[in-house]
Parts: C-alpha cells; sequence; structure tokens
C-alpha cells in the first residue's frame, strides 16, 4: 500500500482530480492483490505455518479441505476483473503480480523454496508493481515516466533486503521443512548483514540520481534517513534474530519513508507530471 501511494505521489497528480480511480487502485493493491497473494501463500504453505503462525485460520484447519485453493482462485480471479477497468497497464502489472503470487507458494515453481528467487518475487510485487501501478491508475492507465520506473526498481531491489529480515520469524519451520530461505542458507548474522548491504545500495544509487536530477534537498533528507537506518543496523546486528521485528518497525519506516520523498521528488519533472 505505500508502494501504491508513491506510484500516486510520484505521477504528480491530485488523488482529488480522480477519486474513482484512486479509491479502486487502493482496493485493488490493498485487499484485493495483497489479499490474493496471502491467501494463496497460506494454501500451499499450510504445513509450514501450521509450525510458524498456527493461529492463522488455513494453517489451523479452520478452513477445512480445498476451500482455501478456491478461495485463492476465486479472488485473483476478482483481481483481474477489477483491474482490467483501470487500463491496460494496470491490468498486465496485476496479471504479473498475481503470477509472481502463485508462483512464490504454489508447484511446480515454488519460489519461496529459495529464498534468493522467493525474496526478489516478492519484491518486486510489493514495492515495484504496486509503485507502478499507483501512478498508472493516476495517468488514466498510460505507462509512467522512466523516472518513476527505475526508482520502482532500486526499491524493489532494496526490499529483497527486507523479505530476508521478515524470514527471521520462520527460521525453525523453514530448516524442518527445508524451504531454503536465507537465513535458513547463512544463519542470521549472515542474513543480517547481507539484508543490511541489500538495503543501502539501491538508496545510494537513488540518491545518486536525486543529484544528477538537481534534487539535492530530496536526496539529503534521503541521505538522513539512511543514516539513521545505519544507526539501526549497527544494532539489529548484535542480535539478528531477537532484534528484526524492531528493526522492521525502525529501519523499514525509514526506508519506507525515503521512497516517499523520491516519490515527491519527481513529480516534478519534465515528463512526469504536473
Amino acid at each position: 500500500m505505500w508502494a501504491f501511494g508513491c506510484g500516486v505521489v510520484s505521477s504528480g497528480m491530485s488523488p482529488a482530480q480522480m477519486p474513482w480511480a484512486i479509491v479502486a487502485g487502493v482496493i485493488l493493491a490493498g485487499p484485493m492483490v495483497c489479499g490474493a497473494s496471502q491467501i494463496v501463500n497460506d494454501w500451499f504453505d499450510r504445513h509450514v505455518d501450521a509450525i510458524n503462525e498456527p493461529e492463522r485460520p488455513i494453517p489451523s484447519g479452520r478452513v477445512p479441505g480445498r476451500i482455501g485453493l478456491y478461495y485463492a482462485i476465486i479472488w485473483s480471479l476478482l483481481c483481474l476483473l477489477l483491474a482490467a477497468t483501470l487500463g491496460a497497464v494496470v491490468f498486465w502489472a496485476t496479471v504479473l503480480g498475481l503470477v509472481l503470487a502463485w508462483a512464490y507458494s504454489a508447484p511446480p515453481a515454488r519460489l519461496k523454496l529459495n529464498g534468493w528467487w522467493g525474496n526478489a518475487a516478492v519484491g518486486f510485487s510489493y514495492e515495484g508493481l504496486a509503485w507502478v501501478t499507483g501512478a498508472a491508475v493516476m495517468l488514466g492507465g498510460a505507462m509512467p515516466a522512466n523516472e518513476i520506473l527505475i526508482l520502482a526498481v532500486l526499491y524493489s531491489l532494496g526490499a529483497h533486503g527486507i523479505m530476508t529480515l521478515n524470514d527471521f520469524k520462520a527460521i525453525e519451520g523453514d530448516l524442518q521443512l527445508g524451504v531454503r530461505s536465507i537465513p535458513a542458507q547463512l544463519g542470521p548474522d549472515r542474513a543480517a548483514r547481507l539484508a543490511c548491504v541489500v538495503m543501502l545500495v539501491p538508496q545510494v544509487v537513488v540518491v545518486l540520481l536525486l543529484l544528477s536530477w538537481d534534487k539535492g534537498g530530496f536526496a539529503a533528507a534521503i541521505g538522513v534517513g539512511m543514516l539513521l537506518q545505519l544507526w539501526a543496523m549497527r544494532r539489529l546486528l548484535t542480535d539478528p534474530k531477537g532484534l528484526a521485528p524492531w528493526y522492521n518497525g525502525t529501519g523499514v519506516t525509514l526506508y519506507v519513508l525515503g521512497m516517499l520523498v523520491a516519490a515527491f521528488a519527481v513529480r516534478g519533472l519534465p515528463g512526469v507530471g504536473a
């Protein structure tokens, strides 16, 4: 949802200009596509989640039989129907997002079984595609400018590190069931260091790009956020497994705020928006 909001901001258009589109886009990006991806994940990973998060309805057995699978199929189709009303770019972005959601959890792809591929799929779905979709919705279904696409890709790459930290909560279940998340492969310490580097490098590139686009004030604001992230990362590395939830509430929040700053930065560039 944050990434969708960044797309709206970076398009340069006010939500008041297309109120029906912004409402439809929020519904599509939030409860529709994100909800569909979660239902798919809950069904195909119910055995893993029964160990890590047994309170969820599908893993706990409160949704019996194959009903969870039927929910996932129906909800995905509803996403496509809504996306079709918002233009070709939004529709195909939704198609790609749903394909990645199913490939993440469903056989034969099961991208989740390898953290390198699985984290990339989630990063691009939750950050890049949502950002592009938000901008396209506000542009009447048109393809966003190159600057928006570049920022969306960079923040998607950084989100790979966020997903690595998110997997810390499931290390025990992943090890038992052969899910090769990055923390399960590398161990908490090495995985945390890798996640920090992966989150920082794209932000450095964003700062350099903003400077080249004469957006020094915005670049400085993101730079300050990165310094605060470095402080949070130092604390995280003292106890990666125990402090990963804390970092999600501090460092990841700063990362997301940097996305919003970048979105405001490009809205005034030629060809991006008014």
